[in-house]
């Protein structure tokens, strides 16, 4: 049903919406996993639908919050069809993989979530393997395709446990069952197709482990099975344009950008440990210098303060350099990368400087922020053009 007329009973203000409530509603109120519908009392939007007990079951009602008031009198309700279509064969898809699940595994499902764009049932099940998946996706698209009938059923819960149902409920009175011919029985108060082809197609998309026995599967059914599977064939193709390579072919180009990039990766790292070996003496021979003493000197009580502003240096070489520093006896590095601002200290063993302390205090003046151990401390200068004020600034806190 698309379309109804009804009787408005009421309609009062809730904050900045409308509550309102009809004699008849083909509206389906957020329920069991499945989301509420939306569309139009008149011309008034309806942007939730929920199902209220007004003080006991004879009372109960559906709610309809609308965006403005809807007058008293009979109202024409249109629902939003794209969305309920879409909802129907979510759950419909559902109640078949669940079914196919048990028919092949026994795997129960004990809780479903109908999302915006995704679909999950929470299986109880020892381990689940791909083969599993894949099996139980074969096994419901078999019965999609089948295009079997889907009949609603009215009886109570001992009724349709004699006739069987896929798992048990704890409800009183006459309960709605959804019956798909030959497969599956269960009852259920939410929307379904008329027959099991309209779901289309359903696809597994994620298997999750949420915990010992208990595993989540993610799926897409009807037009967001087409919508998903055209996703990721534009991704795929895609992919291949990238890679200069046919569709089927981009694993193995992946692969083999894979393996380049960590022979690249580790020979730039050894490029980068030589390099710094090479930067951390050039810095002490420039540092032996410019105190006028023989590069050979290495036993003054003072520490040899080594400090630079290092050029087009990202953080993970300043600290390799920094640490390369520090090996020498009786040194403090003080480095920072003059384009982008890392800031790294550090201290050769035995030295009595806290360089976190340090670091910390050097940096409140330029507004940055850092931190570490005694050795070994790490930040970042806001502004890189304040690197040789900084650095200045940092002697005289480590030498006052």
């Amino acid at each position: 049903m698309r379309e109804f007329d009804a009787q408005v009973v009421s309609c009062d203000r809730e904050g900045d919406r409308f509550r309102v409530i009809l004699d008849k509603t083909a509206f389906y109120p957020t329920s069991g996993g499945q989301p509420h519908d939306i569309g139009t009392l008149g011309d008034v939007p309806v942007v939730e639908v929920l199902d209220a007990d007004e003080g006991g079951a004879v009372e109960r009602h559906v709610v309809h919050y609308t965006t403005a008031e809807v007058p008293p009198g009979t109202v024409r309700g249109h629902v939003d069809w794209p969305r309920r279509i879409d909802h129907m064969q979510q759950h419909t898809a559902q109640h078949l993989l669940s079914a196919a699940f048990i028919e092949l595994f026994g795997f129960q499902t004990v809780s479903f979530h109908l999302g915006k764009e995704m679909s999950t049932i929470d299986l109880s099940a020892p381990a689940i393997l791909a083969r599993h998946l894949e099996e139980a996706e074969r096994r419901t698209n078999e019965i999609i395709f089948e295009d079997r009938p889907v009949v609603i059923r009215f009886g109570t819960a001992e009724e349709f446990a004699e006739q069987g149902i896929r798992k048990k409920v704890e409800r009183d009175g006459i309960l709605r069952a959804v019956e798909i011919e030959g497969f599956d029985r269960q009852p259920c108060g939410g929307t379904h197709l008329a027959r099991t082809g309209q779901a289309g197609l359903l696809l597994i998309r994620k298997l999750e482990r949420r915990r010992t026995d208990l595993w989540r599967v993610e799926y897409v059914a009807g037009y967001r099975a087409l919508s998903t599977a055209r996703g990721d064939f534009g991704l795929l193709t895609e992919a291949a344009t990238l890679l200069s390579c046919g569709p089927a072919d981009v694993p193995a180009g992946i692969s083999k950008m894979a393996a380049e990039r960590r022979e690249q990766f580790s020979a730039a790292k050894h490029l980068d440990e030589r390099l710094a070996l090479l930067e951390a003496r050039a810095l002490l021979r420039e540092h032996d210098e410019s105190r006028g003493a023989p590069a050979s000197e290495a036993n003054s009580t003072e520490p040899r303060v080594v400090a630079a502003a290092v050029p087009e240096a990202t953080a993970a070489y300043l600290g390799l350099l920094a640490a390369r520093l520090a090996a020498v006896n009786n040194v403090v590095a003080l480095l920072v990368s003059r384009e982008a601002g890392h800031v790294v200290f550090s201290q050769s063993k035995g030295l009595p400087c806290d360089l976190g302390a340090a670091l910390r205090e050097s940096l409140k003046q330029f507004g940055g922020k850092g931190g570490g151990s005694r050795d070994f401390a790490q930040g970042n200068l806001p502004n890189p053009g304040d690197a040789d004020a900084f650095l200045a600034r940092a002697k005289s806190v480590l030498l006052p």
